[in-house]
């Protein structure tokens, strides 16, 4: 059995900056494992550009923001297994891994780090009635296959969804040739950012279907075309508003859920909001020693938050390593959403924290103009923003200094 200092599940954008932050404090024992043929995680296959603007202060695309990262890891000379994946994590830090060169093996450490990212949502998830034809692809998948693998996945394309991968390969299928008939959102406003509004669909002039939704594929062989509807404010079709669209290709970008299964596994404890590991602000599990960052806590919209995140992660992990005990306090501070929040990371803040500045990151649930962000401690008002624009596709962040110990903050929207 090898031993590490520190583990690294997932070799994405999360782990390479966590890796490259512990081993900037004081930690040269570290292994990331990760389960693709290369490092980078979906950064590979995201060759378009607008990465890095916050944490490089210039503009990169997918592979390039990758790289940078790689290229200190490999210059710190860090080590890294590919092709690898995590079967097993025990509660004292073992973890089973696979691979067709090493075989089974197992690795102890002394902290591990979480950063597995997410998976897209599949047809199955959301149960779109019809036929169940070649031609439906998630928009990550079709990303991956035109990207990477060099193949064009169809000729007339709609879009399912409006998050931003979907608005992304709507303009990346019409730059390569094909047809973007539309893009149905079932919600009343999109799920992507504007600037990917503006970018992949008004400029292309794709049409954004909001509040509407499929309620039929159809095809054989291959998909010969799907209906979709205009939905009521209970999400359900509206009958006689179904129009009929032929295409040959399907792409769903219907949300992303954080990869946590052998979190699970392991015990740590999942919030059922994020679908992601509870967290303190020092990114810490409930399990002490492991950690976690990145989209495997929550779905963020810019890489440039997952390496903040994950530069907290790694600092943190490395002080772990060197003796601190973030739990060794009686008292929390729990985070709880209010009116019209969906949820907030961290869950809960240590006592010991009250000296430092806490950053709240949050979704509201629905778009706002002209609103307020309250944060309450135990009941009593002690931050207040004002926001002209809130909406669900982007996330919010509050910093906060703490003045003394609450049992709870709330951050609520105010109308």
């Amino acid at each position: 059995m090898s031993a590490y200092d520190l583990v690294v599940i997932g070799g994405g954008p999360a782990g390479l900056a966590a890796a490259v932050e512990a081993y900037d404090n004081g930690v040269e024992s570290i292994l990331i494992i990760e389960r693709d043929r290369e490092l980078g995680g979906i950064l590979m296959q995201c060759i378009h550009n607008g990465f890095g603007l916050h944490h490089f202060k210039e503009e990169l695309t997918g592979p390039a923001y990758a790289e940078r990262f790689i290229n200190m890891l490999k210059a710190k000379g860090i080590d890294y297994k590919i092709d690898t994946m995590v079967a097993e994590m025990t509660k004292d830090k073992r973890i089973k891994t696979m691979s067709a060169t090493d075989g089974i093996t197992w690795v102890q450490a002394k902290a591990i780090i979480l950063a597995m990212g997410c998976r897209e949502r599949t047809r199955g998830a959301i149960s779109i009635p019809g036929s169940r034809p070649a031609g439906v692809f998630t928009a990550g998948t079709a990303q991956r296959y035109i990207n990477m693998e060099g193949y064009m996945v169809g000729e007339r394309v709609f879009i399912l969804g409006s998050g931003d991968i979907g608005l992304i390969m709507a303009r990346r299928m019409t730059l390569e040739g094909a047809k973007v008939l539309g893009v149905a959102e079932i919600m009343p406003h999109s799920n992507g950012l504007t600037r990917n509004i503006v970018q992949c669909l008004d400029d292309f002039e794709i049409p954004l279907y909001l509040s509407h939704t499929i309620v039929e594929i159809r095809g054989k062989d291959r998909l010969s075309g799907i209906t979709i509807a205009q939905v009521d404010e209970k999400m359900q079709p509206i009958e006689g508003t179904e129009k009929v669209i032929e295409c040959d290709t399907l792409l769903l970008s219907v949300g992303l859920i954080p990869e946590n299964e052998i979190s699970r596994a392991l015990g740590v404890v999942i919030d059922p909001r994020t679908k992601g590991p509870l967290v303190n602000q020092y990114m810490e599990t409930s399990l002490e020693g492991v950690f976690a960052c990145g989209n495997v806590v929550h779905v963020h919209d810019l890489v440039d938050y997952v390496t903040e995140e994950s530069i907290r992660a790694g600092r943190n992990a490395a002080a772990f390593i060197k003796g601190r005990q973030f739990k060794a306090v009686e008292t929390y501070t729990m985070t709880a959403p209010g009116e019209g929040i969906g949820y907030i990371v961290p869950q809960e803040i240590c006592e010991q924290s009250t000296d430092d500045t806490v950053t709240l990151l949050f979704r509201v649930k629905k778009t706002y103009k002209n609103a307020r962000i309250n944060v309450l401690g135990d009941g009593e008002k002690i931050k207040s923003i004002k926001k002209l624009h809130l909406a669900p596709s982007e996330m919010e962040r509050v910093d906060l200094k703490l003045e003394k110990a609450y049992q709870q903050l709330t951050v609520e929207v105010e109308a």
